[in-house]
């Protein structure tokens, strides 16, 4: 019982945790606004641990390589205290560390599922909101849309391209799980 107690509350602690790193990379890639408030609690909430990982890793051409390396690292030392108490010791590091970069594009994979689908219930519910919750994953899905907005033809005010982005995710979504599989794992990832 305490086993799947302490299961339930290191993956909770995970996956929220590293989606605010996940988040704070991808804020920083999109370019998006600094001073919403949420991004500063994004970065307040991250700034302990990625400020240590900046002084040795550098951004590269506005790219935060800092909080991306954060993110693997963090899911790295998750994955090795669960096994640690659960298992009573660490299997192949390779593996925890393959499993562990498995783990974060999958959660990367997620985010942007999730911020696509908010954009386009939002879009239906709220047109034009100035929520900063809305303003922020409007500005986190505009760089993946951009692209399938070039290929899709204007349909007279109805985009479709959040049709090609989910499916482009649900491809990524399939190697990535096959990957796992490979690796020995299996789960899903959207």
């Amino acid at each position: 019982m305490w086993q799947n107690i302490f299961s339930l509350i290191i993956d909770t602690f995970t996956t929220l945790y590293l989606m605010v790193i996940l988040l704070r990379f991808v804020l920083q890639l999109a370019r998006a606004d600094f001073y919403n408030p949420i991004s500063q609690f994004i970065v307040k909430a991250t700034n302990p641990l990625v400020m240590p990982f900046r002084k040795i890793i550098p951004g590269f051409g506005g790219v935060d390589l800092a909080s991306l390396v954060l993110a693997f690292a963090f899911q790295f030392l998750m994955i090795a205290i669960k096994l640690l108490v659960l298992a009573g010791g660490l299997p192949n590091i390779g593996s925890v560390l393959a499993i562990s970069v498995v783990l974060v594009l999958g959660a990367l994979l997620k985010l942007y599922f999730w911020s696509l689908l908010i954009m386009i219930v939002a879009s239906w519910i709220a047109p034009g909101s100035s929520h900063p919750i809305l303003l922020l994953i409007n500005q986190i899905c505009e760089p993946i849309m951009q692209p399938f907005r070039r290929i899709m033809p204007n349909m007279g005010g109805l985009d479709l391209s959040p049709i090609l982005v989910f499916l482009s995710l649900q491809v990524l979504s399939i190697v990535l799980s096959e990957v796992a599989r490979q690796l020995g794992f299996s789960f899903a990832l959207i």
